[in-house]
């Protein structure tokens, strides 16, 4: 079973990744949470085409990434969980959890040291929230990312089914809780006691940097309510909250060009569309 799962790791991961895709794009249409002055055509091109660099960045770097290491793991008996008898299936579940866990804290890190920041910031800089922000990371962000993973999963000895389960739920839930959807509220207030929902992220998107440093969770939503990082609402609402941080608010930082280098800028220094606080767009140097 583990060889068909490492044989098909690639596909697997793959499907789940345009089934969810697809699913929120689709849902975004027909339920959108919040309009959006800045559009698909401006955002999507540069958002999609930032996910095809960091594949192939993993994929050169990483031949076998987690999944693999997993592997490695089992084989050499390294790891936490390689060293207790445990029946498979908790084993299965507790790596999951720890591994949820340490993401988690990892994107903590990544708000709070500052060349962390610069990497992680380009995904806070997006100018709306949906399914493609979920896919706006720096390649070298991803790169890094990876590595903990890899060391994480041959520290804890996590399982390669857990690892897979791990890896698909992540991307799954990722694009589900950036999606611009709308859910109803009843529906919204139990379903983030098990899952992190669109509503619980986007309050971590806002401009606001107290908000920015809540609800880290990508997955689970428990760590956020256990180590105090947890905030329900956004102080201005859903409709009334900003997106991003104010160093990058022109179209032109919405280019692919400018989101990669965008870890070397200190602000915005060109003319542009400059999209304010309430929405509306005006034009002129942005410093």
């Amino acid at each position: 079973m583990t060889e068909t799962l490492l044989a098909h790791e690639p596909v697997i991961q793959f499907g789940f990744f345009l089934s969810v895709l697809v699913t929120m794009a689709l849902w975004e249409v027909f339920a959108a949470r919040r309009p959006q002055a800045v559009g698909r055509r401006t955002r999507w091109p540069a958002n999609l085409m930032i996910v095809v660099l960091d594949t192939l960045a993993v994929r050169v770097l990483f031949p076998v990434a987690a999944v693999g290491a997993a592997l490695m793991a089992s084989e050499n008996g390294w790891g936490l969980l390689n060293l207790v008898a445990l029946p498979a299936w908790v084993s299965v579940v507790l790596a999951v959890l720890m591994l949820d866990a340490a993401i988690y804290f990892q994107h903590r890190v990544f708000h709070a040291v500052p060349w962390l920041w610069r990497l992680h910031r380009m995904h806070h800089a997006d100018l709306e929230f949906d399914v493609t922000t979920a896919l706006r990371f720096h390649p070298v962000e991803i790169v890094l990312s990876m590595m903990i993973k890899v060391a994480i999963v041959v520290l804890l000895g996590a399982p390669v089914l857990a690892v897979l389960i791990f890896e698909v739920l992540l991307n799954a839930t990722a694009m589900f809780n950036h999606g611009n959807v709308r859910l109803p509220l009843w529906l919204d207030k139990w379903l983030r006691l098990i899952v992190v929902t669109p509503d619980m992220h986007r309050v971590h998107h806002s401009i606001i940097r107290r908000e920015t440093d809540s609800n880290f969770g990508f997955n689970l939503p428990w760590w956020d309510r256990l180590f105090g990082t947890y905030r329900d609402q956004p102080e201005k609402g859903h409709l009334g909250m900003t997106i991003g941080i104010e160093d990058f608010r022109t179209r032109r930082d919405l280019r692919l060009d400018q989101m990669l280098i965008q870890p070397l800028r200190n602000s915005v220094l060109s003319s542009g569309s400059k999209v304010t606080s309430n929405g509306t767009v005006n034009t002129g140097k942005v410093v």
